[in-house]
């Protein structure tokens, strides 16, 4: 039984799909070069070795998981983020704001955090910054930080320090999903229906092979072929051109 009274099966399913073929991306193999696409730091991995008593395989094997969760992560966040597509009043806009919901005349802008403790006092502020200058745009309007993961069910006006002044509008409020689904949707039981709604979905959409299976990794194959030892080969991957490390190639 389909339990979503505001968003069509159809279009639930083509959302959920989509997040699907995203987290596809991220059991492609992962190559030496991909890996270290961000430069690894040779050093934490030798001390996570150390410390955690594992091997260098092992500490690698943890690093991949580690880079495709960031991957999924971030999919994770489109998918609640895109989820408004198919809510009426609502729209996502490709820039500027997450999403932007307009009934009659109210407004409000939003930005979208899948925690409530993600960002930090810069991050906080320039927020805050943006959604006062949409505010002197458009002063009947709401702007609103969403958070996915908030300490408790809310929609309470955001006490922002900017510049070490303390400030605080009616306008400018923290609300969680729930709360903002609420607005959007007039159900006040919305968020709930859909995380109800989602398990199933995933289910039936892997049942029909929407996901696939990891891809074996290469990049301890490609240390190794640097050189036997894998710590000497990682020095080598992120301090080949530093003084002294050209005695590793030898």
């Amino acid at each position: 039984m389909y339990r979503i009274s505001f968003i069509s099966e159809k279009d639930f399913e083509e959302h959920v799909l989509e997040t699907l073929r995203a987290y596809n991306e991220s059991l492609n193999s992962i190559s030496l070069e991909r890996f270290n696409s961000n430069i690894i730091d040779p050093i934490k991995l030798l001390f996570d070795k150390s410390v955690y008593n594992k091997s260098f395989e092992e500490i690698i094997a943890l690093e991949l998981q580690r880079q495709r969760d960031k991957s999924n992560t971030n999919a994770i966040g489109y998918f609640h983020q895109n989820m408004f597509k198919y809510i009426q009043n609502c729209v996502v806009p490709e820039r500027g704001w997450d999403v932007i919901y307009t009934k009659g005349k109210d407004k409000i802008y939003v930005e979208m955090k899948n925690k409530h403790n993600t960002m930090n006092s810069s991050s906080s502020q320039k927020t805050y910054m943006k959604m006062q200058h949409q505010i002197l745009q458009t002063p009947k309007a709401k702007c609103f930080l969403v958070e996915v993961i908030a300490p408790t069910s809310r929609d309470i006006a955001w006490r922002c320090s900017v510049d070490g002044e303390r400030l605080e509008s009616q306008n400018i409020r923290r609300v969680s999903i729930d709360n903002f689904y609420k607005i959007v949707t007039g159900k006040s039981d919305a968020f709930y229906q859909i995380c109800m709604q989602l398990p199933e979905t995933i289910t039936k959409l892997i049942k029909a092979g929407t996901l696939r299976t990891v891809e074996k990794d290469t990049v301890v194959e490609e240390l190794r072929r640097k050189s036997p030892d894998i710590l000497k080969a990682l020095y080598l991957l992120a301090f080949e051109r530093y003084e002294g490390f050209d005695k590793l190639a030898n």
